[in-house]
């Protein structure tokens, strides 16, 4: 079954290894490629206000089942990636964190690991707070062969959260 994949990364900094992601052909979206925008209309976005900034990602995950965080080294240190992980928990989404500082840049060179200590998420049932590291299974795109394996991550990602 196809799934509509949600995908949150550090736009300005991440966007060339989300783009190698996004082109490899395991991504296999719909024509609105949900999570991806191009730099101008992200401008744009940010200019009008948080409040529409908000609007667009709940729209974003309108009918996803699975959040992608492609976790590159300042990710976990965005407040947009944080609410947009915030919402995806909300809405029950499974997660799926994708480590993407291998993945080479267009001058060749590869990044920090990042790392995936986002805030709380939400509570669980008890109350508690739910941190992404403790309910997303984390690969590395290169490590673990993400072109060969992304499908699978996703499907058992989703069939964890009964999706």
């Amino acid at each position: 079954m196809a799934r509509k994949v949600f995908f949150s990364f550090h736009y300005e900094r991440d966007v060339w290894r989300s783009s190698v992601i996004r082109n490899s052909d395991t991504v296999k979206v719909e024509a609105d490629e949900r999570g991806f925008i191009d730099a101008a209309d992200w401008e744009k976005l940010k200019k009008n206000g948080d409040a529409v900034v908000e609007k667009w990602i709940k729209e974003q995950l309108d009918g996803t089942s699975v959040t992608v965080a492609l976790v590159g080294a300042e990710t976990s240190t965005r407040p947009w990636c944080q609410y947009e992980l915030q919402q995806s928990y909300k809405r029950g989404n499974a997660l799926v964190g994708i480590r993407i500082h291998n993945i080479k840049d267009k001058d060749k060179k590869t990044d920090t690991k990042g790392e995936v200590t986002f805030g709380a998420l939400g509570k669980n049932a008890a109350g508690k707070d739910v941190f992404f590291r403790d309910v997303a299974a984390i690969y590395d795109w290169v490590e673990d062969d993400g072109y060969t394996n992304f499908a699978k991550w996703v499907e058992a990602a989703a069939k964890v959260a009964g999706k």
